[in-house]
């Protein structure tokens, strides 16, 4: 009897942390996403927009007057290795407040996940031009002579060049191609996917990601708006330098 009142316990507390560990759990809950901005440590609002204030690490200074980006196909991992995938897009435009927050169509399970991501633009197969009615609206396109689909980041502003004069620049983020015209090449994928890392879903859910808008200058490529500040859209090596670049401007700040 003792033995079999031993075996029971060791069998319940079993059950119970099997449980406890369970990430395919029947509760479901939709997911928030909310975007926030910073130039390294220093939080960036539209508000800041038009104002000489921010620095480059290379040293140019410049101003920010429009910043929007697309995140598409966000994905959840389990720790069984199972991918949820959510086809859904969002564009963020930091001079619309509304597009600062987006709460997914799907729903989830709530539970623990060993990593969650999403693709900054659109991959290959998404990218089809005259798809999305929304973005078409937004003048998101990208050129047909440069392979058409959409944009997946406009950072314009003005800096202040080796001659002392203000003037423009358009950091404007594609797929990268080559020979533009009828039919464009392509020499690398410049979509990429941000790894978040590890969350745990509990009820209704906020994620904060943080963009840290200096980073598109800084590392590994050392940007120098002289060299770079226009007309980036059809100069293939840019895209890749700033595909490059971008691989550490995201991070998660919380998830609530």
């Amino acid at each position: 009897m003792k033995f079999n009142l031993i075996f029971l316990a060791l069998a319940v507390m079993f059950v119970g942390c099997e449980k406890d560990n369970d990430d395919d759990i029947s509760a479901i809950s939709t997911v928030n996403f909310k975007f926030t901005h910073k130039w390294n440590e220093t939080e960036v609002l539209n508000t800041n927009f038009n104002t000489l204030q921010f620095t480059n690490a290379f040293g140019n200074e410049l101003t920010i007057e429009r910043l929007r980006y697309l995140i598409s196909k966000i994905k959840l991992t389990k720790n069984t290795g199972e991918v949820i995938t959510i086809n859904e897009y969002t564009l963020v435009d930091l001079e619309d407040i509304n597009s600062l927050s987006f709460t997914t169509n799907q729903a989830v399970a709530l539970g623990h996940y060993s990593n969650i991501s999403f693709v900054f633009g659109f991959t290959n197969e998404d990218n089809t031009d005259g798809t999305y009615t929304d973005l078409n609206s937004a003048s998101w396109n990208v050129p047909a002579l440069l392979g058409g689909g959409y944009h997946y980041m406009q950072l314009d502003g003005k800096y202040i060049n080796s001659s002392n004069i203000e003037t423009g620049y358009n950091y404007h983020a594609i797929r990268a191609a080559d020979n533009p015209g009828p039919n464009p090449s392509f020499p690398q994928d410049t979509f990429f996917e941000v790894n978040l890392g590890e969350i745990h879903l509990n009820g209704t859910t906020q994620i904060t990601i943080a963009m840290d808008i200096a980073q598109w200058f800084k590392e590994p490529n050392l940007w120098d708006l002289n060299q770079y500040d226009q007309m980036l859209m059809p100069n293939s090596t840019a895209q890749i330098l700033m595909y490059q670049n971008g691989q550490n401007v995201f991070n998660l700040v919380s998830v609530e």
